[in-house]
């Protein structure tokens, strides 16, 4: 499956992507939080952005439900605006 990325308002929407490496968030771009589900707060966020359904990592837009890996080598999966640790990326250690 290719990378595929289209310009929208400035920002790069990404579509069938496969799992790729986003490196580490950059603090003057755009990024979507990145937390677990058990974090106390995610409940609250998660509905406050329920009805987002992509997820921005420096800037590029990830649909929702799409999976990354973080520059720390998380696994990251796009659940509603919000960027969900899912555990890590390396397949010998995830």
């Amino acid at each position: 499956m290719a990378l595929n990325r289209v310009m929208m308002n400035e920002e790069l929407v990404v579509t069938n992507q496969q799992l790729q490496n986003l490196g580490a968030p950059d603090p003057e771009a755009r990024t979507s939080p990145i937390m677990e589900e058990t974090d106390e707060r995610f409940a609250e966020l998660a509905q406050e952005l329920e009805e987002q359904n992509i997820c921005y990592f420096n800037n590029y837009i990830y649909d929702n439900g799409s999976f990354a890996c973080s520059g720390s080598g998380e696994m990251l999966r796009c659940e509603k605006g919000i960027w969900v640790r899912e555990g890590g990326c390396d397949p010998d250690n995830p």
